[in-house]
């Protein structure tokens, strides 16, 4: 992105700076979010990425106001908003599930929150037409929402939450229901949004592929902490640890015994196993590291493609050379131009590789992977394997899976079980204030109708807090 880009997006936005200072939410003995510290400029697009249990929807929710805080503090252009109600905050939100009012119709729908805040008629008008037509459902207007697929009702969701005009737009894995080719559609249709708009978005999603196509930014999210925040590019390139590499596609992490280190380059190694020679990504201090490689980056020897050295055995201190693995073919499974297959060395490990050809299980096949393509960590097999279940697995002689503990696993569960809880909650609470004044106003305008037209429109009370967005 240039610089006139950034400062063109940030001239547009409703905002200079969002700051979230040690933002800590707890649940009874769970901490669900600990110490979230993050700056989000006006015209940002941030994903919050990580898997279930990692903390990112609790951020999402803080941020709406729909959780309190335990401790710490958010603000905006240096006014302090945590301790503001959700309608006050002036962002939109779009709920997994739509949260659309099956009784009215798309315009409705659209117009809800701006006659809670009592915007007058042309003016609303005019912001739901503009809605329409950014999503692109006008001729879909007088429809319910069980008339529109599940992409459509996405889109009335977003034009709901673009037609407050806010100052920040809260997206929580909006496109998890929907199908693959949908996700592919809407995830154009939401970044053309946000462009179009010049919006600042907070997107939060488990989807790698997402996060990568649609943020400025991605943070990573592990156990309620902050593990990586960088651009697609550096945390897609450079991952900060073995952890995030898994979760960005490195599915080999291979655990062996450290043969020598020095100027940058790794060995790694042991009898009867592969040997690898890789990039130290940190100081590697003990007997033994990770070596991180994607599938695509493995080449069959002798296959379409392979641009290997003929007889290069990647031997320590050979920076030239290319890395040599020879496995055994398991499972085979075809992805149209490439085979993904899995394959196990002799000492048992599992290494997952793409071929342009068609291989069958029980085949040997050896692997080459350039030295720069392997990553070395120095973490503990248990950190690295606390990456997720999978797709990262630790393999060790024998092994598939060394899955994070029991009880963290469980941590994770129980917090975003409370998380969803607490958050449906008031929610729930928040829309049924809404209904209520709808029914009210309803109820009054039938009244008032059936008195006569002398008597004038009844407008029922207005109760409970107002939109939220």
């Amino acid at each position: 992105m240039t610089v006139e880009s950034v400062l063109e997006k940030e001239a547009r936005a409703a905002f200079g700076e969002l700051r979230l200072d040690g933002v800590t939410r707890r649940f009874g003995k769970a901490t669900a979010l600990s110490g979230f510290d993050l700056r989000i400029r006006g015209g940002e697009f941030i994903a919050l990425l990580g898997p279930s249990g990692c903390g990112k929807s609790t951020a999402l929710n803080c941020l709406a106001g729909l959780l309190p805080l335990s401790d710490g503090a958010i603000w905006l252009d240096g006014e302090r908003i945590d301790t503001l109600p959700p309608e006050k905050r002036e962002f939109g939100m779009v709920f997994q599930n739509y949260a659309l009012f099956p009784h009215l119709s798309v315009r409705k729908n659209v117009a809800f929150g701006l006659s809670v805040r009592r915007v007058g008629k042309a003016e609303t008008a005019r912001r739901v037409d503009e809605a329409l037509r950014t999503v692109e459902l006008t001729e879909h207007a007088g429809k319910l929402p069980g008339q529109l697929s599940g992409g459509q009702q996405q889109r009335v969701a977003i034009a709901r939450a673009i037609v407050l005009e806010p100052k920040l737009v809260l997206m929580d894995e909006p496109l998890s229901n929907l199908d693959a080719k949908l996700r592919v559609q809407m995830r154009t249709e939401i970044r053309r949004i946000h462009q179009t708009l010049g919006l600042t978005t907070v997107y939060v999603t488990h989807d790698q592929e997402e996060a990568l196509a649609l943020a400025d930014r991605v943070v990573v999210l592990r156990s309620g902490k902050v593990e990586q925040i960088g651009t697609p590019e550096e945390v897609y390139t450079y991952p900060a640890s073995t952890y995030i590499a898994g979760f960005m596609g490195y599915r080999n992490l291979l655990e062996l015994p450290v043969l020598s280190s020095g100027e940058g380059r790794v060995t790694l190694g042991e009898e009867d196993g592969p040997t690898l020679t890789g990039v130290g990504q940190e100081p590697i201090t003990g007997g033994r590291a990770v070596a991180a490689v994607r599938p695509e980056d493995f080449r069959v020897a002798g296959a379409a493609g392979d641009a290997g050295v003929a007889g290069a055995a990647g031997v320590a201190g050979d920076a030239g050379a290319e890395n040599r693995v020879t496995v055994r073919v398991e499972v085979s499974e075809f992805h149209g131009r490439e085979v993904a297959a899995e394959g196990v060395t002799d000492d048992g490990r599992v290494v997952h590789f793409k071929s342009p050809e068609r291989i069958a299980p029980g085949e040997r096949v050896t692997l080459t992977v350039r030295p720069e393509r392997v990553l070395v960590f120095g973490e503990s097999v248990r950190e690295a394997a606390e990456a997720l279940d999978e797709p990262a697995a630790i393999t060790q002689p024998g092994t598939r899976t060394e899955p994070g503990t029991k009880a963290d696993r469980e941590a994770g569960r129980e917090a975003g079980r409370e998380t969803g809880r607490e958050a449906g909650r008031e929610t729930g609470r928040e829309a049924g204030r809404e209904t209520g004044r709808e029914a009210g106003r309803e109820t009054g305008r039938e009244t008032g109708r059936e008195k006569g037209p002398e008597k004038g429109p009844v407008e029922a009370p207005e109760t409970g807090a107002s939109d939220g967005g």
